[in-house]
């Protein structure tokens, strides 16, 4: 008996040994999929993002087709508006696309900036668009540049547009994670005063981009009308946000940003 009861004490024993090297251990509550960054609605969201770049990718395709299909089998001066949607299908694309590869920590759905500065900015290119559309339509005919200039004027335009976009684009690759699209009023963890690059030659290049590229697209577009209200807009936009900017970069980088800023001009009228 004693043997017996040995026997079932040790099998006991074995068996609730077995039992808790092998039971699997309670998993602990997942977090909620409506509560990462990147689940639809978020600020990081992927379908977000992806609906997104698809649209700004069939807007260019759109842009790219209608004024090529323009400009080969009419006489027709509209090409200038789906070449307009071009030009902002790409600013936009660029905006997030920099800031994904060179910012990644900071890339959201803002990041293509397609509400930035709402509704003034959205207001300012269906103004654009209305005067392109019509104008030409009232007045086919119309000699919008002075002294027979418009090709000279057009093709300056385009030279304004796509160094615009270039100069803006490459101030995000070089700034990297010291670029933000928002001014920032504390000193960031990893941001540093970049003078190197297009920053040796414009002190605040992505401003100077974006600065020429909207005035370089109203002249290829033929907008007086417009042209004149981007430039003050823009004018009277920048030279109150470098102020403030710069004020904050004085207290970020003392010294080192004074004697950068009497170095290297911001390149855009009538801001030093």
């Amino acid at each position: 008996m004693e043997n017996d009861d040995f026997d079932a004490r040790f099998l006991h024993h074995r068996r609730h040994d077995f039992n808790s090297r092998h039971t699997a251990p309670s998993a602990s509550p997942s977090p909620s999929p409506s509560d990462s960054p990147y689940a639809p609605h978020q600020p990081k969201s992927l379908s977000g993002i992806a609906l997104r770049a698809f649209c700004l990718g069939l807007a260019l395709a759109t842009g790219l087709i209608s004024t090529l299909l323009i400009l080969a089998y009419t006489s027709s001066p509209l090409w200038r508006l789906p070449f307009f949607l071009s030009a902002l299908s790409t600013f936009h694309f660029l905006e997030f696309w920099t800031t994904a590869a060179y910012n990644t920590p900071r890339a959201d759905i803002k990041s293509f900036l397609l509400t930035a500065n709402w509704p003034a900015y959205a207001v300012a290119h269906a103004a654009a668009s209305a005067e392109c559309l019509l104008s030409n339509l009232i007045f086919p005919n119309r000699a919008w540049a002075p002294m027979h200039s418009g090709a000279v004027l057009l093709f300056l335009g385009l030279v304004a547009t796509v160094v615009g976009q270039t100069v803006r684009s490459a101030a995000m690759v070089e700034a990297g994670q010291s670029f933000n699209h928002v001014v920032q009023h504390r000193k960031g963890q990893g941001h540093v005063l970049v003078t190197s690059g297009v920053y040796g030659v414009f002190r605040h290049p992505s401003y100077f981009g974006f600065f020429w590229w909207a005035l370089g697209t109203q002249v290829v577009m033929g907008n007086v009308v417009c042209f004149m209200g981007y430039a003050v807009m823009l004018w009277t936009f920048f030279s109150r946000r470098i102020k403030v900017e710069e004020e904050l970069l004085v207290k970020f980088f003392g010294e080192d940003y004074d004697n950068y800023r009497r170095r290297v001009g911001t390149r855009i009228p009538f801001i030093p």
